[in-house]
């Protein structure tokens, strides 16, 4: 009870000193505010966009491979003259990992065209991506629709002009009637409408099938080439469930090497790509943003802890002969020591709060004037308020300690 009483006479120790003196005391906490809302605006910035962009290569898999020519990441010495020269991924390494592979939940042949027009009567849709696959693409991609199916096996097998289009591609070419047993055409093919994917919205990545179509791999083969690399041929292996990445990508790997014919010791012709390389790459990126966002923030808390200890001293210098009645009646130097503690806590978490108040404006002028939502995380502001508190301390202890040493019988006198 004397601890709780001793923190409420603090907090009004610190709130009659904010009322008495408010311009000085509201400059002194000026440099705790600005640090705390630069370095949680930055957090907070940091955080959201951190999390939009992982839930966009979240939708690639976290248990998926992808054989391409090129690797996502690229070092500063990159030798793009041995990966130039590399085969793409083909219908035979497709055809040769599907017959061996045991690891693997669905392996996917694909390839990709954009910018192409699609049409229904009057109406059509400029730049969209064409998505041409085998039937197994529901296996390695998370699929879900608003309106019709998936192709059934005959249709994936015999190459039927069937297509699945985006719910953006389905608003422009149909006007809200159902889409579903329309045909439309699109290079110069009729092809029926069997499905709509379900509306995702746009992206920090673009990975989004809301202005895709997506037609079996074997009709594609009537319309282009599609073991030419200006289509992006990739191979796509999904892991079961109960396996490891690891597990499936050394089998992968072992898999490629043999269809290739590699010898032990030569290079890889290949690349397997992985969301973890992405994921990787983020972490590395926004962890120096973070870094540039304590150093920033951290002179704005530097010059608020030195406030913040000055207007302490004058604190103590103004309540002296308080501080000697209060000895002289028995206090002990722990209970001065605190009571100035606790006053010193108090006016950074006062500082500290005006600075998350800032930022959360800021998050409500972004995310309802700008249309752009930004998330103040708990996270952070338990960092702010935990913050506050250490520089309340750090700051506050000398001129504490310096109170609870006072002679009662000096104090009184003076």
């Amino acid at each position: 009870m004397i601890i709780f009483r001793l923190i409420g006479e603090s907090f009004r120790f610190a709130f009659d000193a904010l009322r008495q003196n408010k311009l000085r005391t509201m400059l002194s906490l000026l440099g705790i505010t600005i640090g705390i809302f630069t370095i949680i605006t930055v957090f907070t910035a940091v955080d959201t966009l951190r999390d939009k962009l992982q839930a966009s290569v979240d939708k690639l898999g976290s248990n998926t491979l992808f054989v391409q020519k090129w690797p996502w990441i690229f070092s500063d010495n990159f030798p793009w003259w041995k990966y130039v020269n590399r085969p793409e991924p083909s219908l035979r390494d497709y055809n040769g990992l599907k017959d061996r592979l045991e690891l693997a939940r669905g392996i996917c042949f694909e390839v990709s065209t954009n910018n192409r027009t699609i049409k229904y009567r009057s109406n059509s849709v400029e730049g969209i991506g064409l998505n041409a696959a085998s039937q197994e693409y529901n296996l390695t991609w998370n699929l879900e629709f608003q309106d019709g199916r998936y192709f059934t096996e005959t249709e994936g097998r015999s190459g039927s002009p069937v297509c699945i289009v985006g719910a953006e591609v389905a608003d422009g070419l149909f006007d809200g009637t159902d889409p579903v047993g329309k045909q439309v055409k699109i290079m110069g093919r009729r092809v029926t409408v069997v499905g709509v994917f379900k509306r995702e919205g746009e992206d920090m990545m673009g990975m989004s099938q809301d202005k895709n179509v997506l037609i079996p791999l074997n009709f594609a083969k009537g319309i282009f080439d599609i073991n030419n690399q200006r289509y992006n041929p990739q191979v796509t292996v999904r892991g079961k469930e109960n396996v490891s990445l690891e597990d499936v990508e050394s089998e992968l790997k072992g898999m490629m090497r043999s269809i290739h014919r590699l010898q032990p010791g030569e290079e890889d012709d290949f690349s397997l790509n992985k969301t973890t390389m992405i994921s990787n790459q983020l972490d590395l990126m926004f962890g120096m943003v973070n870094v540039a966002g304590w150093v920033i923030g951290g002179f704005s808390i530097l010059v608020g802890g030195f406030g913040i200890a000055n207007i302490m001293f004058v604190s103590v210098k103004e309540r002296t002969n308080i501080i000697g009645i209060q000895k002289s009646l028995g206090a002990k130097n722990y209970f001065i020591l605190l009571q100035f503690m606790f006053e010193a806590i108090a006016l950074c978490i006062m500082g500290g709060a005006l600075g998350l108040g800032l930022v959360y404006g800021i998050t409500l002028l972004f995310t309802y004037g700008a249309d752009i939502e930004i998330i103040l995380y708990f996270k952070n502001i338990v960092l702010g308020i935990g913050i506050s508190v250490i520089i309340g301390m750090i700051s506050g202890f000398w001129p504490a300690f310096s109170a609870s040493r006072l002679d009662p019988v000096e104090a009184i006198r003076s």
